[in-house]
């Protein structure tokens, strides 16, 4: 019984799908005439001028068939062209000029739009006619009988064969169970098949996801090497500016103080107090800047147990909701505590809020192969209207999360309410 139910079930997702697939694939049937006609127009010289706009119509349904498949399957397509979609006139709106024709052509994705619409107008129609007519069948057979009753003795069904007693009648039920079978079991088959050969064929290959990825990696490490450079450089500025004048200080005291010492004792103590001071505080001061690099806290209470201490300093009120977090590696650890700490900063300094709600989440790998990731997510309830390029934070947030080949997303409406997003995926 709960096989009968799955297959139900499967079925009532299936046919929706390929009865959508039914009318795109008459759309598709159009398309993949019209690229015939400008091919062979292209052969004479005249066709080239409406590759763009064929182009971009093909790629137009490419898209809805993504977003078709993606819905069933419950896994996204991504775009897989490397060139830029052509624009609706020879510029665009930015006034940059038109793709030229042989790079898009030059695409190996446009090529594979193209050997979607062969497949899909050839063999949607057919797919989606079964797909119509098979419960339509069960349906006819159920109902053969009561049909048959209120016709004239002398005037047989037709379904499929001719119909003149009630034996013949009857017999039409073990029939339309045998639809029903069929129905439950091609339709879905049928639903898997279509959606499984259009996702192979709109998605990127594998070297063109490869391509992508070493593309990502590129600049992942590039932002890798300007947080670091960033980070140093701000130790740097935190040493120059702060401690390295405290010290300067102590030996400039220490100084005055040897001299005093062989002129008038007496008048010595006050220096060297004053140079202790002043070692004290350039102690403390470099622990704070020990501390920017990796936080104490971090190595004695974890990443939770840390930012509870962040939220508790924290000039406006702060919820810390963590959820399925355990020990994660050192650096990204601190990434994370600084994307925070940054966060708050930032809260604190330009939103205005009243509160701020931090959460921490540990997301299971979405599929065999993925990794974890660790979900910040950082909401107040400010006037919003934040800006990366106003020296907020922001950009650095970006860079840090950057650099663990993850994504920040910042949403800040004016009126509220500004939430920071960052997922970091969490390699073992």
């Amino acid at each position: 019984m709960d096989r009968v139910r799955a297959a139900y079930r499967a079925t009532r997702r299936a046919l929706p799908f390929l009865l959508r697939g039914l009318v795109s694939s008459a759309v598709a049937l159009v398309l993949l005439i019209r690229v015939l006609l400008v091919a062979a127009f292209t052969l004479v010289g005249v066709g080239w001028l409406a590759v763009p706009s064929t182009v971009r119509a093909v790629r137009r349904w490419a898209g809805d068939e993504r977003h078709r498949v993606a819905t069933f399957t419950g896994r996204p397509v991504p775009r897989p062209y490397a060139s830029p979609d052509p624009p609706r006139t020879h510029q665009d709106d930015a006034g940059a000029p038109k793709v030229p024709t042989r790079t898009l052509l030059a695409d190996p994705a446009t090529w594979r739009d193209v050997g979607w619409v062969l497949f899909h107008g050839l063999t949607g129609l057919v797919v989606g006619v079964v797909a119509v007519l098979l419960p339509l069948s069960v349906v006819n057979a159920a109902v053969v009988p009561i049909y048959w009753s209120a016709m004239p003795a002398d005037d047989p069904v037709q379904s499929p064969y001719p119909v003149t007693s009630w034996a013949g009648a009857l017999g039409m039920l073990p029939l339309g169970f045998g639809w029903l079978v069929l129905t439950l079991t091609l339709v879905p088959l049928l639903a898997r098949w279509q959606a499984g050969v259009a996702g192979q064929l709109l998605r990127p290959t594998k070297d063109a996801r490869l391509s992508e990825r070493v593309t990502e990696l590129t600049a992942t490490r590039a932002a890798a090497l300007e947080a670091h450079g960033a980070e140093l450089r701000r130790i740097e500025r935190d040493l120059h500016d702060g401690t390295q004048n405290r010290l300067m200080g102590v030996i400039m005291h220490l100084g005055i103080a040897e001299r005093a010492l062989r002129r008038d004792p007496t008048s010595a103590l006050p220096l060297l107090l004053q140079a202790q001071n002043q070692a004290g505080d350039a102690l403390t001061e470099l622990r704070d800047v020990v501390r920017t690099i990796y936080p104490p806290v971090l190595a004695e209470r974890g990443l939770d147990g840390a930012l509870a201490a962040l939220a508790a300093r924290c000039a406006i009120p702060c919820t810390l909701r963590v959820d399925r977090l355990r020990r994660l590696p050192a650096a990204l650890e601190a990434a994370a505590y600084f994307v925070v700490a940054e966060a708050l900063t930032n809260a604190s300094k330009h939103s205005g809020a009243d509160h701020v709600e931090v959460t921490l989440t540990l997301r299971p790998p979405a599929s065999r192969g993925d990794e974890e990731t660790l979900v910040i997510h950082v909401r107040d309830d400010g006037h919003g209207g934040a800006d990366e390029s106003g020296g907020s934070g922001l950009a650095g947030i970006r860079r840090r999360v950057a650099a663990f080949d993850g994504q920040t997303t910042v949403t800040s409406p004016l009126g509220g309410p500004t939430v920071v997003e960052a997922v970091i995926p969490c390699a073992s």
